[in-house]
C-alpha cells in the first residue's frame, strides 16, 4: 500500500515558502488504478514527482508497505517506474533496442535467454511485438507512450508513474493507453497512478484524485465525483472548483473523506469476490509472495550497454557521421594549403665576417626576412591546427550530455550508475579525440612537413583536442539544455585564438590570469618548443609573446583535461530535472 500523510512540498520565492503540494493525505491499496487530475498548474506532476523522490517532501510522510521513505530509504529502482511526459527513447533506435537497452541498464539477467524472455513479455504486454523492428522515430504518439510503459515495466515495478502520458492523443489512443494502464494495474497488484488533465474514460479509473491549488479537493470513485461537486457533466468540474478558494474545497473533503473511502473500500472487495481483480498475498501469510526486488546489474554491464548503444546512434545519425567526415577531411587540407610558406629555407649567418659592411648588412636583413616568413608562417600553421582542433573539440562534446539531459535524468532515476554514464562518455570521445589528432598530425605532416620533433607535436595536437573535448564536455554537463552549452563551447573556442597571445601578445597585467585557462596556448607553446634550433629560433624572432617549457605545457594540458573531467562529474551526478 501507499500511504501519503500531509505531504507538502513547498518552493522559496521571494523570501517565503510557497507551497505546491499542501497537507496531501491518501491511501492507495495494491492493484489500484488512480488518475490524479485538476486545472493547469494545481500541482498534479509536483505531487507524483514528490511520491517518486524527486522533490523531497516540505513536510508530511510518505509509507510504502508500512516503510517510512523518508525515515527508511526512499523507493529501490526496481520497486518504482516514472513515465515522464517526454520520450525517453532515441529515436535512431528500434523499438525492441530500446527495450533491449532498458534492460540491460536496469535488470541482471543470467543469461541471454533471460534476457530475451523479459524483453519478449513486455514487448507482448504492451502491444508492441508487430513493431518492434520499427525506428522510434516514425512511431506514432500512441505507440511512443506505449515504448515509454515498456521500458519502465523491465524491471516490473509495483508502483508506475505516468506523467501526462495521454496528452495530445486522439481520443482513440487516448482510450487505449489508458485500457493499458488498467490492464498493468490488474497484474501482480501494480498500482497505477496516472496524471492527466483530461477527464475522458474515467470509469477505467479505480479512484480519482481531485487537486486545487495544490489541496485535496476530492479522492473517491469516479461515479461520484459530479454528485460530489453539484454538477451535471464531468466537463464542469473545473468551473466549479474555480468558484471557492482551495483552501475551502479542502476542508469540505475532509469532511467527507471517511465515507468515500469506505465506497472505495466496497468497491475493491467486490472486484476482488469477483476475481477482476487478484492481489498477490503479502509477506507472511500462509502463501507468501515470491516477489523480490530486481537486481541492478554491475557497473561493467551498464557501460557496455551504453558504449554500444552511443556508436549505434552515432552510425546511424547520417548527418553526424558526415559532419564528422568533413572536418576530419577538409580541416587539414586547410592546413596544408598554407603550409607552403612554412616550408621555405632560412639563410644561416655568414661564419667569416665580410670587410664590407653593405653586404653584411645585406646579409642580416635576408637572414632576418627568411626568418620572418618562415617563422611567422610556422607559429601560424602551428595556432591554425591547434584551433582547428580545439574547435573540433567542441563539437564532439558540447551537446554530448546537455542533449539527452531528461533521458540520463530518467535512466539514473532507474538504477543507472553516473560512473558508468561518464566512463562510457569519455570512452567514446576518447576515439574520436585519438582519431581526429592523430590523422590531423599525419596528414599535415605528409603533405608538408614539421620541421621539429613530429611525436612531440602529435601529442600536443592530442592533448589539446582532448582539454577541449574534457572542456565543452563539462560544460554540456553542466548546462540545463544543449542550445545554452552550445553557445558556451562556442565562446570558449573564440576566445582562444586572441587570448593564447601567438597572434598578439597580450599585456603582462592580463597575460598571467587568462594563459593558465587557455588550452591553445599551451599546445602551441608546447609544439614550438619542439622545432628544430633554427626554426625555433626564426618563430621566436617574429613572437612577443614567451613561451613555456615543454613541461610546463604538458602539464598545464593534463591539469585542464583532469579539472574539466572532476567538474563533467559533478555535472553529471547532480539532478537536474526540469
Amino acid at each position: 500500500m501507499l500511504e501519503l500523510k500531509e505531504v507538502s512540498f513547498a518552493i522559496r520565492k521571494d523570501g517565503e515558502d510557497v507551497p505546491l503540494v499542501d497537507r496531501v493525505s491518501i491511501r492507495v491499496p495494491k492493484g489500484h488504478f488512480m488518475a490524479i487530475v485538476g486545472p493547469s498548474g494545481c500541482g498534479k506532476t509536483t505531487l507524483l514527482k514528490t511520491i517518486a523522490g524527486l522533490n523531497p517532501e516540505s513536510g508530511g510522510a510518505l509509507f510504502w508497505d508500512g516503510r517510512d521513505l523518508s525515515k527508511e530509504g526512499d523507493f529501490s529502482p526496481s520497486e518504482i517506474g516514472y513515465v515522464p511526459q517526454f520520450s525517453i527513447a532515441y529515436d535512431p533506435l528500434t523499438v525492441d533496442e530500446s527495450v533491449e537497452a532498458a534492460t540491460r541498464l536496469r535488470v541482471r539477467c543470467e543469461d541471454t535467454e533471460e534476457l530475451d524472455q523479459r524483453i519478449d513479455r513486455v514487448l507482448e504486454e504492451t502491444g508492441l511485438r508487430p513493431i518492434s523492428d520499427r525506428r522510434v522515430k516514425v512511431l506514432s504518439g500512441g505507440q511512443k507512450r506505449r515504448l515509454g510503459l515498456a521500458m519502465e515495466l523491465v524491471s516490473d515495478p509495483k508502483l508506475l508513474l505516468c506523467d501526462e502520458v495521454t496528452s495530445g492523443l486522439d481520443p482513440r489512443s487516448e482510450r487505449e493507453i489508458v485500457r493499458l494502464m488498467y490492464d498493468l494495474s490488474r497484474k501482480d497488484g501494480r498500482i497505477v497512478l496516472s496524471v492527466t488533465h483530461s477527464l475522458a474514460h474515467l470509469e477505467l479509473y479505480d479512484s480519482i484524485l481531485v487537486l486545487h491549488e495544490g489541496r485535496v479537493a476530492f479522492h473517491g470513485p469516479p461515479d461520484q465525483m459530479t454528485h460530489y461537486f453539484s454538477v451535471n457533466d464531468t466537463e464542469e468540474i473545473y468551473p466549479r472548483l474555480a468558484t471557492q478558494p482551495s483552501e475551502r474545497w479542502h476542508s469540505s473533503w475532509q469532511k467527507h473523506s471517511e465515507s468515500y473511502q469506505k465506497m472505495m473500500d466496497k468497491n475493491r472487495a467486490r472486484l476482488m469476490n469477483t476475481g477482476e481483480l487478484i492481489v498477490p498475498a503479502a509477506p507472511g501469510a500462509d502463501e507468501p509472495a515470491e516477489s523480490k526486488d530486481v537486481a541492478l546489474p554491475g557497473f561493467f554491464t551498464q557501460f557496455a550497454t551504453l558504449l554500444s548503444r552511443r556508436w549505434r546512434i552515432f552510425f546511424r545519425d547520417r548527418g553526424q557521421v558526415f559532419l564528422q567526415l568533413a572536418i576530419i577531411l577538409i580541416f587539414p587540407v586547410l592546413v596544408t594549403i598554407f603550409s607552403e610558406k612554412a616550408s621555405g629555407n632560412i639563410r644561416r649567418f655568414s661564419d667569416t665576417r665580410s670587410d664590407d659592411l653593405m653586404a653584411e648588412i645585406q646579409e642580416q636583413q635576408s637572414v632576418r626576412s627568411d626568418q620572418a616568413k618562415v617563422g611567422s608562417a610556422i607559429s601560424g600553421i602551428i595556432m591554425f591546427q591547434v584551433v582547428l582542433l580545439s574547435l573540433m573539440g567542441s563539437n564532439n562534446s558540447a551537446r554530448e550530455i546537455a542533449g539527452e539531459r531528461p533521458i540520463y535524468e530518467k535512466e539514473k532515476f532507474g538504477g543507472l550508475r553516473p560512473s558508468a554514464y561518464l566512463t562510457s562518455k569519455v570512452a567514446f570521445l576518447a576515439c574520436l579525440v585519438i582519431g581526429q589528432s592523430l590523422w590531423m598530425a599525419f596528414f599535415v605532416n605528409f603533405f608538408g612537413t614539421f620541421r621539429g620533433d613530429f611525436i612531440q607535436h602529435a601529442g600536443f595536437l592530442l592533448l589539446v583536442n582532448a582539454a577541449m573535448t574534457a572542456i565543452c564536455l563539462a560544460v554540456s554537463s553542466l548546462m540545463r539544455t544543449a542550445e545554452q552549452a552550445s553557445l558556451l563551447s562556442i565562446y570558449l573556442v573564440g576566445f582562444q585564438l586572441p587570448l593564447s597571445g601567438a597572434v598578439l601578445a597580450l599585456p603582462e597585467s592580463v597575460e598571467i590570469f587568462t594563459r593558465p585557462f587557455i588550452s591553445a596556448y599551451w599546445a602551441w607553446s608546447g609544439s614550438v618548443e619542439a622545432l628544430q634550433t633554427q626554426v625555433h629560433d626564426a618563430v621566436k624572432s617574429v613572437i612577443d609573446t614567451s613561451l613555456s617549457a615543454q613541461e610546463a605545457c604538458l602539464y598545464a594540458l593534463g591539469a585542464h583535461i583532469v579539472v574539466a573531467l572532476i567538474a563533467t562529474w559533478a555535472g553529471a551526478r547532480r539532478p537536474q530535472w526540469d
